[in-house]
């Protein structure tokens, strides 16, 4: 798997998260259509994954015209429905691994927020043309008492082929939400603690937050997004 591009992969994993409308093999989608979810439950990961996909599959169906030509407005759908659920402040941590001790009060939320925003300026274009049939949510049993939790899916790709996507999440006092998203074995923490250690290595962390800053800019403008790491084409 190319090591090229790590905005596939956080791309895929959140059109994934929050398109997940297939319980089995049906659209859930399809099946509650009438019955859209006002907010997302985050009492359960199955809960997650079902609402946060109703919402989001009903928002782009009514507005896909506006969203094509108009990409940017979904990060802001994106930040509504999804991203409070997705645990960015956990996942950095890991992802800056040891040099996460060694970082300043100010590293820390400057890089947080730098990563926070890399994820929303690059889910957008892959969104917008997804739809409930490429997603299919596998059993995926929780305990009643557990903690952390593994929610299996599959995404298919435009050649029919299935990837799978599994989901790591944590309960939180907010309740639950995702932190981790392994693809074909290969998890985006790790992947992105693997890119980002050795860049920090070399550069130092400041160097890494700036550049992350500055793509975030770019891509505000229109420009190129982020890249580096490892993913999943569709």
């Amino acid at each position: 798997m190319s090591s090229r591009v790590v905005t596939r992969i956080l791309s895929t994993a959140v059109a994934a998260l929050v398109l997940n409308a297939a319980l089995i093999a049906t659209p859930v989608y399809a099946q509650t259509k009438s019955v859209v979810p006002k907010s997302v439950d985050a009492s359960d990961p199955g809960k997650l994954i079902d609402s946060a996909a109703n919402i989001m599959i009903s928002e782009l169906d009514a507005r896909r015209a506006e969203f094509r030509k108009d990409p940017s407005k979904v990060s802001a759908l994106v930040e509504r429905v999804l991203l409070p659920y997705f645990d960015v402040e956990h996942a950095a941590r890991l992802v800056l691994g040891r040099h996460w001790r060694t970082a300043t009060p100010e590293q820390r939320k400057r890089f947080i927020d730098a990563f926070y925003g890399s994820l929303l300026s690059n889910y957008g274009d892959a969104l917008i043309e997804f739809t409930g049939d490429r997603i299919k949510v596998l059993p995926s049993p929780v305990a009643p008492d557990a903690t952390t939790a593994t929610v299996r899916t599959e995404v298919k790709r435009s050649n029919g082929q299935k990837i799978p996507v599994n989901y790591t999440l944590r309960k939180t006092d907010t309740g639950w939400k995702a932190w981790d998203v392994v693809i074909e074995g290969i998890s985006y923490v790790k992947s992105f603690r693997e890119d980002f250690g050795s860049e920090i290595d070399q550069k130092g962390l400041d160097a890494v937050i700036a550049r992350l800053e500055a793509q975030n800019r770019a891509a505000q403008n229109g420009g190129p997004k982020a890249s580096g790491g490892r993913g999943v084409p569709l």
